[in-house]
């Protein structure tokens, strides 16, 4: 019992963390072409 409460409780805790990495996807290519036209 204790074994799979510690497996539900890592899996919520990674799925959480997981959910919270939001905002912009670093594309170096976006960059480049910003950096230019500048």
């Amino acid at each position: 019992m204790k074994k799979i409460l510690t497996v539900l409780l890592t899996l919520s805790v990674a799925l959480l963390a997981g959910c919270g990495q939001s905002g912009a996807l670093y594309i170096p290519d976006d960059a480049q072409q910003s950096e230019q036209s500048q």
